[in-house]
């Protein structure tokens, strides 16, 4: 292969449409807004406009709720755990605290604590001491030998 043989895949560069460049374009006069009319000027925003109709967002009524002090936990899986352990980022002998998995960099930060899912293998005897643990990764630490100790949220535990 040399230098002038190489070439881009058929259909990888698409040319940009010139338009309002004349009428030999066939994109000329109008630039293929058609005449007069909102859309054919600039600075128009037909968001959720309907003509004057009242708009769809506005006849459905209104759904749900958002709790204004809802919890939200920073989400670590087992598998990650014993990964850095077996890296040597996390200490399997000592306590592994929120903080350690803060600095070990499991999770970038705590947002209103950590809570443990059992998505991977955990097989390192492990104390863990967080604020959240489903049921099923609390089974898989105490079947590798581990514990699990719970900690009071740290918004709850704030108010």
């Amino acid at each position: 292969m040399k230098l002038h043989e190489l070439a881009d895949n058929p259909g990888a560069a698409k040319k940009k449409k010139r338009v309002a460049r004349g009428p030999g374009s066939g994109k000329g006069k109008t630039a293929g807004r058609g005449i007069k009319g909102q859309k054919s000027r600039s600075g128009v925003a037909l968001g959720g406009y309907e003509g004057g109709q009242m708009p769809l967002y506005r006849r459905l009524p209104k759904r749900g709720f958002n709790k204004p002090n809802k919890l939200h936990y920073a989400v670590v899986n087992l598998g990650m755990i014993e990964k850095f352990i077996a890296a040597g980022k996390l200490d399997a002998k000592a306590d592994i605290t929120e903080d350690a998995l803060v600095a070990a960099g499991v999770t970038s930060n705590k947002r209103d604590g950590i809570r443990v899912l059992a998505k991977g293998e955990i097989t390192s005897k492990v104390k863990l001491v967080v604020t959240g643990a489903s049921a099923s990764a609390v089974a898989a630490v105490e079947k590798a030998g581990g514990s699990v100790t719970l900690l009071a949220p740290v918004a709850a535990a704030a108010e």
